[in-house]
């Protein structure tokens, strides 16, 4: 058995549907889910932080010296350090310096020296000469009065906020711990909804792969999707049925080599079972066999030699048919004398009988191409066991026709007809049907075998079809490129 290599087709996966789009999507979906969850968070620790959070450093400033005036003028004896820890502890870093050298702030740290000196500076009216200034690094300091009465009394003092001051601390300690939760929890959420399908789908593509591999031969994997995964799926269940389908020609290949050993076996053992009984009777020295017996004997050994020969011969032309061995003379003939050599051939049995052999060749299909030999074994051995079957008085037709580029030859009895459950396995070797077309003697039970072998050979086909009273073999040979030309002998 020759086996033909399948070429699988590639299947383009469209971009939208692709695995691995769909992770990086996905990935970018969530990415942006968490940075839109994070702005969200920002912004509502911002909308809860007091409204001058958002407000100038000049108005801010401003406003707290105001509050500050205001609630001394309402206790002159208030706590100032604790008014301020208490009131602004939400703002940026705030400062307020008294006339009387106290200094209050909201954050732990103490105010830069040269900040406080200016302040101070302002509060006492001191001017400072040229160069003497108190030397301030970086952006200007935002300071407002704190007029109680309308007599200063401080100053509200808000420094500039540099990278990494205590006001980006406090946001990021805003966002760190929320953030790290829902990144983690975020990161959960696209590992499930993203990897565990694809987790269960190769699960189960694997599974099919160690069922197939223990020789479960009915494994298969779900194709569902049209994604990398399912094409896999779909070239993995390809595979897997074509093992299958090898498996069971495997199997069958092997039915018939036993069926056809123990068939060849038993057909050589008929012949050599009866020709080893006489030799054993004609080696009998107390046996006296008088000449027309001893002479029948070995007519009989004769006879069973030849058919045992033309068994060996049979099995031989059949394999090498099968197998392509050895070429054919392929040439242009006229198929009506062919059909004339074996109407000649079977003339008396035919008289005898009173079985009319007809013939009808149409004028379109009189020359034919094909092995002239061959045709001729396989037309001989079909009338040959036409006549076998067909009654006294019955007739037996061979006729050629023409359809399109074929040449049709048919062979009709008039016989009994073969029975509709055998007629499928007429063409096996050695098959044995009802006992009106049993192999007889003078058969090799090889026939039909080697008759549909040459019909293969000529790339043709050959069928039978039977009713009672009717049977009829069907051979149709191409007539044009489809005949291969190496079958010539050249």
């Amino acid at each position: 058995m020759v086996w033909m290599a399948t070429t699988v087709p590639q299947h383009q996966v469209r971009w939208y549907r692709s695995f691995y789009f769909r992770i990086g999507f996905s990935f970018v979906i969530f990415v942006v889910a968490l940075i839109v969850a994070q702005s969200v968070i920002f912004s509502y620790n911002i909308a809860r932080a007091r409204p001058f959070n958002l407000r100038p450093p000049n108005t801010v400033a401003a406003i707290v010296a105001a509050d500050i005036g205001a609630a001394l003028t309402q206790d002159p004896d208030l706590d100032v350090p604790e008014y301020v820890a208490r009131e602004y502890k939400q703002i940026q870093p705030l400062y307020v310096v008294m006339k009387d050298g106290r200094v209050a702030s909201n954050r732990s740290e103490a105010l830069a020296d040269g900040i406080r000196r200016s302040a101070e500076a302002v509060l006492a009216g001191t001017t400072f000469s040229r160069g003497a200034e108190p030397r301030i690094e970086g952006p200007p300091v935002v300071m407002a009065p704190i007029q109680v009465a309308g007599e200063l009394r401080g100053m509200a003092v808000l420094p500039p906020l540099l990278q990494g001051s205590p006001v980006v601390r406090d946001v990021g300690r805003i966002l760190s711990v929320p953030g790290t939760v829902l990144l983690i929890v975020a990161t959960t959420v696209v590992a499930a909804f993203i990897f565990a399908p694809a987790r269960r789908r190769l699960q189960a593509l694997e599974a099919a792969t160690v069922r197939l591999g223990a020789g479960d031969l009915s494994a298969r994997a779900p194709e569902g999707g049209g994604d990398e995964i399912a094409h896999v799926a779909g070239a993995f269940n390809r595979m897997a049925l074509d093992l299958a389908a090898r498996d069971e020609a495997l199997r069958t290949v092997d039915r018939l080599r036993r069926q056809m050993l123990a068939d060849v076996s038993h057909e050589l053992k008929t012949p050599l079972t009866a020709m080893r009984g006489y030799l054993e009777t004609l080696r009998m020295a107390d046996v006296d066999l008088d000449a027309a017996t001893r002479e029948r004997y070995f007519e009989t050994i004769e006879r069973e030699t030849l058919r045992l020969d033309r068994i060996v011969q049979d099995l031989l032309d059949l394999a090498r048919l099968e197998n392509g061995v050895g070429a054919m003379n392929v040439r242009m003939f006229a198929i009506g004398k062919l059909f004339e050599h074996v109407v000649h051939r079977h003339e008396h049995e035919a008289r005898m009988r009173e079985i009319a052999l007809r013939v009808s060749v149409a004028d379109e299909a009189d020359q034919v191409l094909a092995d002239p030999d061959r045709i001729e074994q396989v037309v001989e051995n079909l009338v040959a066991n036409a006549l076998r079957h067909t009654p006294s008085g019955g007739n037996v037709d061979l006729r050629a026709t023409a359809d399109g580029s074929t040449v049709v030859l048919s062979i009709v009895d008039s016989g009994e007809g073969i029975a509709a459950e055998h007629l499928a396995h007429v063409f096996e070797r050695f098959y044995k049907v009802d006992a009106a077309r049993a192999t007889s003697a003078n058969g090799s039970g090889l026939g039909l075998s080697i008759a549909k072998a040459i019909v293969d050979r000529h790339h043709g086909s050959i069928q039978a079809a039977s009713v009672p009273g009717r049977t009829e073999f069907t051979i149709v040979l191409p007539q044009d490129s489809s005949v291969d030309p190496s079958m010539a002998n050249g």
